[in-house]
């Protein structure tokens, strides 16, 4: 016996031993690839010595004697840091990703093929001027002198990740910088999505009125009337079952209320206490480690720019100079639109335009499957665009038998100058330099706010569809692409894109909300990204007379829903203090303690309170009872709870009470029954996810940030090391934004936020402040990977200083890069 212990023992001492040599071993070659910040390399493609002093946030302050090498230096430290993620983001554009992560991936290859937006990027680099032409030049040859370094010098690879997947790295090129815009332009338009789930649900509902309920009109004029989208296409069934878009972190493709947000305000100097123009931003993209963002400090020969950036292209997208600062909103302008294309029944490699049968461009187009065999798509073009498969974004369910459907939309452009535009905008010094700079800006299309030494400005940049007035849908649904009304005319002008300068107020925002009321086809847009932040900001602006930074950082941080003060007391009105008393442990006990709570509860959505968990809960319950009766199966297709339908619903616009009578039952149920059942419904799910004392619920437990590494999050054990997960503030209609992801088992994660945030003061430029949600490394074992995230979740802000002693001080290390011989 005691031999068999000690034999016992042996093995368990190996086997603790092989796995202490196996971490050991990983960690060793993971380490390789950490990049050395305090050294001389020698690098081919400079003219004159580059320094990147990195500051104690490892954000780096680029010195050169030109431009280029600036840009030069830029694209060696975007190298250093983001290397993996560059690569995804480039082989995402390429549709190539199936090369490194096998059949899980090739749905979304075949999709980004479909768009062929690596091709439309590269034939766009000769549509840049000459300076950015040289930008992206320097910036390719900056980062290739690190690729050249790795290999040299065995590096790791340049990055952990390159251990696990097999992704050689081929040399960078002016082109890919352009892709990536092209991918982030696809990231931040919807509308693609929101014609098919309109055409859908106007199939399944009887009448306009309950369809504008659901997907409601913004406020403002009425929309005219629409055709049913049953009259364009009859033979349709009311419903048919759609096919999921890719879930994969790696997609590129934004689901429903997801596809890009922000914040921008500005006040001018007679709102500023400092008596200097201010300006906040806050971007809204989908959470991931490491952020989207970049920040770096560019001493350009005009002068210093500092502010963030998107690792792979060689600009400072938001920030500021001396002179000016600069922020970004999702504009929401109708970008995109669905052509239903009648496909010849002699010849179906032709389609019906208005001058008869053409045929459809083609192109062969092959992907690389790792551990499988290759497959070959044809890539098929119309006059008006792509055409898309029936399994991207349910077009099949609104596709007529002996159709197919086509793409137009702005981002498919060959001579996309957009990049141009950012370069010559963050050379701009005033505001009317930045709007005259951002005529080039094609995909996608934002709204710029822009503040100089004395003006606030806000312009929306970006092509805009010209459409013909007799436009069947007006944009709306996929429409006839064979009739001339339908088609495109080309792009709007660009004065004829919103503007506001010198506003007399003296202030001006944006939330992603309505900007203009025009009529069709002058009107931007249908479909706006915010009705409710718009609010909250309004007061908040309006309740000082004047402005300085820190009431700024505490707009953008303000985690009050404007939502939840209108809908409680109308979905409640009936139902507090109504109920006959309970024992303690009894459903109706629970309710009253839940209404209890939220009687005295002031909106805010503060993640160590239970009031907001309940509230959210109880309209998503809400919601669901509302629209399964009518909509069945399709209901799910709803994620996030719709203001503006709650409360038509409760306020019962043109009949929208109707919606509270299940039409399946006998009796006729009004909308304080749908209300109780709704908030027992929440109450379940609270306690079976939760516990039942309702009092010690927190709204950050349910509502956490998710930082998750995109191709490593899931790995079990790793994803404890490169996840970052944070409990926060905040929801879905607060300006202190955290999108919540509406999917089963954990509806109200946070996925969808301010990866970074900025407020810019002009009366003391260098005391404005930044910060991302994660941090400048993408290497999980530097210090830096995570070293803003605490920073960001509690509201703090690092310097934006472009101060070259400040940065020089307490600094991380500094890189010099020599010519070589």
């Amino acid at each position: 016996m005691a031999l068999l212990f000690r034999w016992l023992l042996r093995i368990a001492a190996g086997l603790i031993g092989l796995v202490v040599a196996g971490v050991v071993l990983v960690y060793f070659l993971a380490s390789q690839s950490l990049p050395e910040y305090d050294q001389t390399v020698e690098v081919r493609g400079l003219t004159a010595p580059v320094e990147i002093v990195r500051d104690n946030a490892n954000v780096p302050h680029i010195f050169g004697q030109t431009d280029p090498d600036v840009f030069f230096g830029m694209g060696y430290a975007h190298a250093q840091d983001r290397l993996w993620q560059m690569t995804i983001f480039r082989r995402t554009a390429q549709g190539r990703l199936s090369e490194v992560f096998g059949e899980r991936t090739v749905r979304i290859d075949r999709l980004m093929r479909r768009l062929d937006l690596y091709t439309l990027a590269l034939q766009s680099v000769e549509a840049q001027d000459d300076y950015t032409k040289s930008a992206l030049r320097a910036y390719a040859a900056g980062v290739n002198a690190r690729l050249a370094e790795i290999n040299d010098q065995a590096l790791g690879r340049g990055a952990p990740e390159m251990f696990l997947f097999n992704a050689p790295i081929a040399p960078w090129q002016p082109g890919d910088s352009l892709a990536i815009i092209k991918l982030m332009a696809l990231q931040l338009t919807g509308h693609l999505e929101d014609e098919v789930l309109r055409a859908r649900t106007s199939l399944m509902l009887n009448t306009p009125e309950r369809l504008r309920d659901i997907l409601p009109d913004i406020p403002g004029t009425g929309v005219a009337a629409l055709p049913e989208y049953a009259s364009l296409f009859p033979n349709l069934p009311r419903y048919a079952e759609g096919v999921p878009m890719p879930t994969s972190p790696l997609s590129p493709f934004p689901k429903r209320g997801l596809a890009g947000a922000s914040n921008a305000w500005a006040a001018d100097p007679s709102r500023s206490a400092s008596g200097g123009t201010l300006l906040a931003n806050d971007p809204h993209l989908g959470f991931a480690a490491p952020s989207t963002w970049y920040l770096a400090r560019l001493e350009l020969q005009e002068g210093g720019l500092i502010g963030a950036g998107i690792p792979g292209v060689p600009s400072i997208l938001i920030g500021r100079s001396n002179r000016m600062g600069w922020g970004l909103t999702a504009s929401y302008a109708d970008d995109q639109d669905l052509f239903i294309e009648q496909l010849n029944p002699q010849n179906p490699e032709q389609y019906l335009t208005p001058d008869g049968f053409k045929s459809l461009e083609t192109r062969p187009s092959i992907i690389e499957i790792k551990g499988a065999a290759p497959i070959t798509l044809t890539l098929r073009w119309t006059e008006n665009g792509p055409v898309l498969p029936g399994s991207m974004y349910d077009l099949a369910t609104v596709t007529p038998p002996g159709h197919v459907v086509s793409l137009g939309w702005t981002a498919l452009s060959p001579r996309d100058s957009s990049l141009s535009a950012s370069m010559e905008l963050m050379r701009s010094g005033t505001v009317r330099e930045a709007i005259r700079a951002a005529e080039g800006f094609v995909a996608p299309s934002l709204n710029l706010t822009v503040a100089d030494q004395e003006t606030v400005g806000l312009k929306m940049i970006g092509a805009v569809p010209r459409r013909d007035p007799r436009h069947q849908s007006k944009g709306r649904l996929p429409s006839q692409g064979w009739r001339v009304e339908n088609r495109w005319l080309g792009r709007a002008p660009y004065a004829a894109n919103p503007q506001f300068v010198n506003p007399r107020g003296g202030l001006l925002g944006n939330t992603n909300n309505k900007l203009v009321e025009r009529p069709f086809p002058n009107h931007v847009s249908y479909i706006w990204g915010d009705t409710q932040r718009v609010n909250r900001w309004q007061r908040l602006m309006q309740s000082r007379q004047v402005h300085t930074r820190d009431s700024f950082i505490e707009a953008q941080l303000d985690p009050v829903s404007p939502t939840a003060r209108t809908l409680l007391p109308l979905i409640g009105a009936d139902l507090w203090f109504t109920g006959q008393a309970a024992p303690e442990g009894t459903p109706e006990r629970q309710r009253q303690i839940a209404l209890s709570l939220l009687a005295e509860w002031n909106g805010e959505m503060n993640e160590h309170l239970p009031e907001p968990l309940i509230y959210a809960a109880w309209l998503r319950a809400l919601q669901k009872r509302l629209i399964t009766d009518e909509l069945g199966p399709l209901a799910k297709e709803f994620k996030h709870v719709e203001p503006l339908f709650i409360e038509r619903v409760y306020r019962n616009v043109d009949g929208a009470s109707a919606w509270c009578d299940v039409r399946q039952s006998a009796p006729t149920e009004s909308c304080t029954e749908m209300a109780r059942l709704a908030l027992d419904d929440a109450l379940v799910w609270i306690e079976e996810r939760y516990g039942s004392a309702l009092e010690s619920l927190r709204w950050g437990d349910a509502h956490q940030a998710t930082h998750d590494h995109p191709t490593l999050g899931k790995v079990p054990v790793l994803r404890f090391f490169v996840n970052i997960r944070q409990s926060t503030s905040g929801g879905d209609n607060t300006l202190q934004r955290g999108r919540t992801s509406g999917e089963d088992p954990n509806p109200f994660y946070n996925v969808h936020g301010a990866g970074y945030r900025g407020v810019y003061d002009f009366a003391d430029p260098d005391s404005s402040v930044f910060i991302t949600s994660t941090g400048q490394s993408g290497h999980f074992l530097s210090r830096h990977y995570d070293d803003m995230a605490q920073l960001w979740r509690r509201g703090e802000y690092i310097p934006m200083s472009l101060d070259t002693e400040l940065a020089r001080a307490a600094a991380v290390g500094v890189t010099v890069l020599q010519p070589a011989p």
